[in-house]
């Protein structure tokens, strides 16, 4: 395995910095991981790919069966964090949930520094955490403004004068409570020393996002936005980053994907009684074999 020295990775805010909006593809494992860095469409200063992974606990619960409400720590998801650190040196930006009590987000964040992810992302709930796109038919609390604020300026102290960034997750639109109420809130946590903002909705057009990109790049322009536009696909990435986009998660597709794949080919042996109808659809054994070096 060719391991990735931490020193070498990717710097998360100077690509920020360079380029307009970024890529970014949820990884869940240390081959989604290699995918996400290795697969480029077109050649040359032209071609497209990805810039940074995302490390979702949706996807990190979910592979391990486990229900997504928060149930695992960052040291529970540390030894899959570094194993893929060490094969991939995109910055990798890792989704903290809530960021759990402020005592305890002050010792992982120095945890996760030391592992080399590249930006933390900490949402304004409270409460027993349950996933944003269930929106308002399960019960959900927003945090105070004040409470949440606290917790940022705690993190941004305890990360020890690093690079590593502390975004700000508003949602202010998942609960239904309006753009102003986003609005001020992500304007508090920039103030509070959020390095930037992730607005979340789970409305299928897209448009209430666009119009917070709007509202919001009219008074921070330098600030970095972020979006992830599962509930509105339809929405290109050139369509969100010329809204004031700087970043495009695709937060959950590598899993959501592998899944679909596993269980087609499960389904098909069953079915054919053999192996042999869903071999188009693998990868060719020479393939995996040659994969990572050292296998031959």
């Amino acid at each position: 395995m060719n391991v990735i020295k931490r020193d070498a990775r990717i710097d998360l805010r100077q690509l920020l910095s360079e380029k307009a909006c970024l890529r970014v593809l949820e990884a869940h494992s240390p081959i989604s991981a290699m995918l996400a860095k290795s697969v480029r469409l077109g050649a040359g200063d032209t071609s497209l790919g990805y810039d940074a992974i995302w490390s979702s606990s949706l996807t990190d619960s979910t592979q391990r069966c486990l229900p997504d409400i928060e149930i695992l720590s960052p040291s529970d998801r540390l030894e899959r964090l570094n194993e893929i650190l060490a094969v991939c040196d995109l910055p990798l930006i890792y989704d903290a949930d809530t960021g759990g009590k402020i005592e305890h987000f002050a010792i992982h964040v120095q945890w996760l520094a030391r592992a080399g992810v590249s930006a933390i992302v900490i949402e304004d709930k409270c409460g027993l955490k349950k996933n944003s796109l269930l929106g308002l038919s399960v019960h959900q609390e927003q945090e105070t403004v004040a409470h949440f604020c606290d917790k940022i300026r705690v993190g941004t102290h305890h990360r020890q004068g690093g690079s590593m960034m502390i975004f700000a997750r508003c949602e202010s639109l998942i609960l239904e409570k309006g753009l102003d109420d986003a609005l001020a809130r992500c304007r508090a946590y920039t103030q509070a020393g959020a390095d930037g903002i992730m607005i979340h909705s789970r409305k299928s057009t897209g448009e209430e996002i666009l119009e917070f990109a709007r509202r919001f790049k009219q008074t921070h322009p330098h600030t970095p936005l972020v979006c992830v536009p599962t509930s509105y696909p339809q929405l290109t990435f050139s369509c969100l980053a010329d809204a004031g986009f700087n970043a495009v998660i695709y937060a959950n597709h590598m899993l959501r994907g592998a899944y679909s794949a596993m269980r087609q080919v499960a389904t098909s042996i069953l079915e054919h009684d053999r192996a042999y109808e869903i071999e188009p659809a693998c990868m060719p054994i020479d393939e995996i074999l040659s994969l990572v070096p050292g296998t031959r």
